[in-house]
C-alpha cells in the first residue's frame, strides 16, 4: 500500500514544482488542519531510540526531512535523523526513517555525555539545511548550572556541519548571548531554539526561546511584558547584522500548584520571505495536559535594531516586530504536545503549500513525537 501512496505523492510533488514558487510568494492568510501522526513510543531505528525530536526541515529535491534529536548523548551519542513523510489526501499515513547521523566535533569525535565531560556535552535543539551549499546549521543551548560546590557554564552555539554530522565551523556569539554565573545573559535551557534561512540563504535568523535576564522576567500569567531577541546573521561573513525584539504572550494556563514550573517561549521560526517570519509560541504549565501553541506572523519591516541596547527592561524597543495571530492550536479540538519544530512541506496537487510541525516527546511515555500537517491558505 505504501508504494502506491508514494507513487501518488510523487505525482503530486512533480505537479507542484511549477506552482511551488508562486505559493511561497503569496501572503499567508491562514492554516487549515489536515491531520496528525504520532510515532510509537521508543521507536527503534538503526540501533537508536527515536525520540526527543526538536526540529524538522524539508529538502524538496530529495523529498527528505531532517530532524534533530535533543538527546544530550545520555542514551547514545547526539544525532539527527533523515526521514520521509508519506502523505495521503486525508493527512499523514506514516513516517519512515532513512538514516541516523551522529553529530561530531571538529576532530570527528562523538560528543560526550555528562559523565564523560560536562563541558563538551551538546544540547541540540534547532537544525536547518542550507540548500545553497549542502551544509547544516544546528544549535546547542549550552548549560548554566550555578552552585556553591562547582558551577557548570557552557555557552550556547550555532554550529555549521556537513551532512555527515562533522562540525565545520560556528557563528560567533554576540556578547549578550554568552552564559554567565551572574543573572545576566541567557537563562538555562532558554537560548537558541529557532533557525530560519532567508534571502536565498544569504541571511540566517536565530531566535532565543526566553528573555535574557537583562530584558526582563520570564513570561508569567496575565502579563505581556516578556521580550525575546531574534538575531540576524550574514551567512557569508558569519557576522551579526542586527537583533530584533519580539514580545511573547503570557503563559496560557495556571499550573496546578502556583509555584510549579510554567513557561511560554519561542521554540521555532520560519522565514516566509525577506521581511516576514512565522513564529511558534508554546506555553506549558506543570500539571496540565499538553501545551498551548500559537502561530504568529511577525513582520521585520521597519523594526529597530536593538543589538546595542543592553536592557530592554530599562529601555523598551521603540519599534519591535509586529505580530499577528495566524493560528491558535487550542481550537483544533485535540491534545497538542510539546511542539518544537516547523517546516514548509511539499505542495499539494491543489497548488497549496503545506506546513508541518513536530513535537518532542522528551523520551517520556506520557508524551508523543507528534507530527501535525496543515494546508497553507493564501
Amino acid at each position: 500500500m505504501r508504494k502506491v501512496l508514494l507513487q501518488v505523492f510523487i505525482c503530486s510533488f512533480i505537479y507542484s514544482c511549477s506552482t511551488q514558487k508562486a505559493a511561497i510568494n503569496k501572503p499567508i492568510t491562514g492554516l487549515k488542519f489536515i491531520g496528525e501522526y504520532s510515532l510509537p513510543y521508543r521507536t527503534v531505528f538503526n540501533g537508536t531510540t527515536v525520540g526527543g525530536l526538536s526540529s524538522i526541515d524539508y529538502a524538496p529535491a530529495e523529498d527528505l526531512y531532517y530532524l534533530i534529536c535533543d538527546d544530550r548523548s545520555d542514551m547514545i551519542p547526539a544525532r539527527f535523523y533523515t526521514a520521509r513523510i508519506y502523505l495521503t489526501g486525508k493527512g499523514i499515513d506514516s513516517v519512515g526513517f532513512i538514516n541516523s547521523v551522529t553529530l561530531l566535533q571538529k576532530n570527528a569525535a562523538v560528543y560526550p555525555n555528562k559523565k564523560q565531560d560536562l563541558y563538551k556535552v551538546p544540547d541540540p535543539e534547532g537544525l536547518r539545511l542550507n540548500r545553497s551549499n549542502g551544509t547544516l546549521v544546528w544549535t546547542s543551548e549550552g548549560e548554566r548550572t550555578v552552585r556553591q560546590e562547582g558551577s557548570v557554564i557552557v555557552d550556547p552555539a550555532i554550529n555549521i556541519a556537513g551532512t555527515d554530522g562533522r562540525l565545520l565551523d560556528t557563528f560567533p556569539l554576540p556578547p549578550n548571548m554568552r552564559i554567565r554565573k551572574t543573572e545576566s545573559g541567557p537563562r538555562q535551557n532558554g537560548v537558541f531554539e529557532g533557525l530560519a534561512f532567508a534571502d536565498d540563504y544569504k541571511t540566517l535568523y536565530v531566535s532565543v526561546e526566553e528573555p535574557i535576564y537583562e530584558d526582563g522576567p520570564r513570561a508569567g500569567l496575565g502579563d505581556s511584558t516578556g521580550w525575546i531577541r531574534i538575531i540576524k546573521y550574514d551567512v557569508a561573513t558569519k557576522k551579526q547584522v542586527a537583533q530584533y525584539a519580539y514580545q511573547i504572550d503570557p503563559v496560557v494556563q495556571e499550573p496546578i500548584s502556583a509555584s510549579a514550573f510554567k513557561i511560554n517561549g519561542v521554540p521555532d521560526i520560519l522565514a516566509i520571505n525577506n521581511h516576514q517570519l512565522l513564529v511558534t509560541e508554546r506555553s506549558f504549565s506543570t500539571g496540565r495536559l499538553g501545551c498551548n501553541v500559537r502561530i504568529y506572523l511577525a513582520d521585520l519591516e521597519g523594526a529597530e535594531n536593538i543589538a546595542d541596547i543592553t536592557s530592554l527592561q530599562k529601555r523598551p524597543p521603540l519599534k519591535p516586530l509586529q505580530k499577528k495571530l495566524l493560528l491558535n492550536m487550542d481550537g483544533l479540538g485535540r491534545l497538542i504536545d510539546n511542539i518544537e519544530g516547523a517546516t514548509f512541506g511539499p505542495t499539494l496537487s491543489n497548488g497549496k503549500r503545506t506546513l508541518i510541525f513536530v513535537a518532542d516527546d522528551n523520551f517520556s511515555p506520557g508524551q508523543k513525537n507528534q507530527f501535525l500537517l496543515f494546508e497553507i491558505q493564501n
